[in-house]
């Protein structure tokens, strides 16, 4: 075959062509595959930091949002409900929360950044029940000396208004404290600890 009336302008264009229709082919076929292994919206959203509005959030009142398929409660305390904490120190058996079950910066009295704000999973540590949040007092069913706190029907397990385990209940720990951090005076990021920010 001779090169007569070959244009070489038009092979080059032809040739250009093909491989870019062949690239937008192969990345249109590879498109789906490599979007199946991005995690799904569900599996995101069950990892993921929850950002919870307090600003409407009144003294003694309890909210529940959920982050990774758990119940976290936010609960804004009275002045009162932050004094009661250190009236039952003696009953409880881990006061001082040197057991794991809170981030350092929770590692106080009140469990909490600030103290009128507790942050908590509300899951009963012996059997991961829902404990019944009592914030009344006195509960003499409950305990002689009730403040305020939660108790867990199912088996008995009692704990005061930071979360903290009484002695002699089934449970063996405080309840847990997850990492969060104030985006805001109103904002809580949940999931995510406080040296993220």
């Amino acid at each position: 075959m001779s090169n007569q009336g070959v244009d070489p302008d038009r092979r080059r264009f032809l040739t250009l062509s093909t491989t870019v229709v062949g690239g937008v082919g192969v990345a249109a076929a590879a498109w789906p595959f490599l979007a199946s292994l991005k995690p799904s919206e569900r599996a995101k959203a069950l990892g993921a930091p929850v950002s919870i509005d307090i600003t409407h959030l009144e003294d003694g009142q309890k909210l529940t949002v959920a982050w990774r398929g758990k119940p976290v409660w936010v609960i804004k305390r009275t002045p009162e409900m932050v004094a009661s904490l250190a009236k039952v120190t003696g009953e409880l058996r881990d006061a001082a929360s040197a057991e794991p079950q809170q981030p350092e910066y929770a590692k106080n009295e009140a469990r909490a950044i600030k103290p009128e704000i507790l942050v908590m999973v509300g899951s009963c540590t012996h059997l991961g029940c829902a404990p019944t949040f009592r914030p009344d007092h006195p509960a003499p069913e409950v305990d002689a000396n009730w403040q305020g706190g939660f108790y867990c029907p199912c088996h008995g397990s009692k704990f005061d208004l930071a979360g903290r385990v009484y002695k002699g209940v089934p449970a063996p720990l405080n309840m847990a404290v997850p990492p969060h951090r104030y985006v805001d005076n109103n904002t809580i990021l949940v999931g995510e600890d406080q040296g993220a920010a």
